[in-house]
Order: C-alpha cells, then sequence, then structure tokens
C-alpha cells in the first residue's frame, strides 16, 4: 500500500492590519474620552479582520487576556488599532493589539493600551475536518510610510436592499482617509475644500473587508491633493479588487478656520500604492 505523503502548509507571515478611526463626541463619556467599551469592541474587529487574512477562514473570540488603559484617547483625536499574528497553532491564533491615539496638531502620539486576543477558526464546508491554520513565519518589521492604509468590514446598515454597501458611506471613509492622510502629513488641522469624480468600478457586499489607501501627492501652499482608493476584499478568498478611486483636496487651516501653510517640504516622488502583497 503506498502511503500518501502529507504536504505541509507554507510558512505565512501574518501581516499587521490597521483599523483608524477619529473620535467623535457620540463616542465619548461624560469626561470626553472614548468609550473604554467602544475601544475593546474595535481592538476586538480589527483581531478579526487579521486572523480572518492569515487563515481565510471564519473566526471567533475565544477569549482576551487582561487589558489596562494607559492613557486615554479623547474628543478629535486619531485611533489607529493595529493587529498582529503572534502565535498559530492549529486552528488557534493569538493576536497581539495595539491602540493609539494620535493627535492632529503637532501628530503627539501615545499608546492607550495593547491586548491579547485568542481567535478560533470554524471552518465550513466539506474540507472543514482536515483544515489546519498555516504556519506562522517570523514577523518582517513595518517600514515607516507617508501612506495611510486602514480597513473595516462592511455591515448590514451600510448597505441597500441588495446587500451592497451604499455609495454615500464608501465615499465617507475614503474621505476619512485622505482627512488621516493630509493631518498626518501637515500636523495641522485640515477641511475638505473639495472632491473630483468619483466612480465606482464595482459594487462591495455584506461582509468583505474595504481598505481605503491614501496619500499626498501635490502640496500647494495651504492645500494638499489626496489620492485615495478603495479596495474591497473577501473575507474567505482574500481576492482583491480596487472598487474607487478619488482625489481629493484638503486645506490646512488655524483655529479659526483661516487657510495657513502646509510646511515648507513637499513629497519628494509619492510611490503609488500597489496593494498588499
Amino acid at each position: 500500500m503506498t502511503e500518501i505523503p502529507t504536504i505541509e502548509k507554507p510558512a505565512q507571515r501574518g501581516a499587521i492590519t490597521s483599523l483608524i478611526d477619529i473620535v467623535f463626541p457620540g463616542d465619548t463619556n461624560h469626561h470626553g474620552t472614548l468609550f473604554g467599551g467602544t475601544g475593546l469592541a474595535l481592538m476586538d474587529r480589527v483581531a478579526f479582520i487579521a486572523a480572518t487574512r492569515f487563515g481565510r477562514a471564519p473566526f471567533v473570540t475565544a477569549s482576551c487576556e487582561r487589558i489596562d488603559f494607559r492613557q486615554p484617547a479623547r474628543i478629535g483625536h486619531i485611533v489607529e488599532f493595529t493587529a498582529r499574528p503572534v502565535r498559530a497553532g492549529r486552528r488557534s491564533l493569538t493576536v497581539e493589539v495595539e491602540m493609539v491615539a494620535e493627535t492632529i496638531v503637532g501628530r503627539q502620539r501615545h499608546t492607550c493600551t495593547k491586548g491579547i486576543f485568542h481567535m478560533v477558526a470554524v471552518p465550513e464546508g466539506e474540507n472543514a475536518s482536515s483544515y489546519a491554520l498555516p504556519v506562522l513565519a517570523p514577523e518582517e518589521t513595518r517600514e515607516a510610510s507617508e501612506t495611510v492604509a486602514m480597513v473595516e468590514i462592511v455591515f448590514p446598515d451600510q448597505a441597500n436592499s441588495v446587500g451592497r454597501m451604499f455609495g454615500g458611506e464608501a465615499i465617507a471613509y475614503m474621505t476619512k482617509a485622505a482627512f488621516v492622510a493630509a493631518s498626518r502629513y501637515s500636523g495641522k488641522l485640515v477641511v475638505l475644500a473639495s472632491s473630483e469624480r468619483i466612480d465606482f468600478a464595482r459594487s462591495i457586499e455584506i461582509g468583505e473587508i474595504v481598505e481605503a489607501v491614501a496619500h499626498v501627492t501635490r502640496v500647494g501652499r495651504s492645500s494638499m491633493s489626496i489620492e485615495t482608493k478603495l479596495w474591497s476584499e473577501n473575507l474567505l478568498t482574500g481576492e482583491r479588487h480596487i472598487t474607487a478611486t478619488g482625489h481629493f483636496t484638503m486645506v490646512a487651516v488655524d483655529a479659526d478656520h483661516r487657510p495657513v501653510p502646509v510646511r515648507d517640504s513637499t513629497p519628494a516622488h509619492p510611490a503609488p500604492y500597489q496593494g498588499r502583497a
């Protein structure tokens, strides 16, 4: 009887996934700081996205280790949640999540908290019994970049009657990415001055990941042009498509909303984002 060789899955790196948001008054308590429950929910969400991208199977949260909030995130802060897989078993995956708050003016950053989330794959279909996670390869250091890449999941309340993401929701998400890119580039308050035509190449289904990728392409005295691409990604197959591309003009302003210079330097040759490896 011929023995069938076992084929091991190739090692796979756990890519860093970032979810970026802005703290609005409705997200805060009476002290003007982000609700702890809201922060925990977003940490769990980005852990789920990172786990699904790694294992390409449905995941559930099994547990999270003790999470202590060191510093709060306040109204107007940009909050970034970064998740990276750090340990993989046969079906269990440990994901480390960090929450960082950032001031728009001056770009002062501080870590709010870190947490460990234990996720478990619950594969479906005829091959579910033989499913196993890939081997987790040593992580790579993420290079600093002026490009903003932020992910989210499309939920039913963001979709129309046939299960497709509302165009307005997609545009709002692209605009938020442009705002974050312009704010980080200038270190100043910015406002939207205009947006060029946005054409949608395909629809986005409920449950898909959307990734908005924005970078500054041109800088004037007080204005910045930002190109934003919206990618859609199937949770289970990893298939990705560019759904829309838009160009936004943001203007740096002072506390009285008067235009101010962006800064002296300009981006030399901003590299277009080609999608994740």
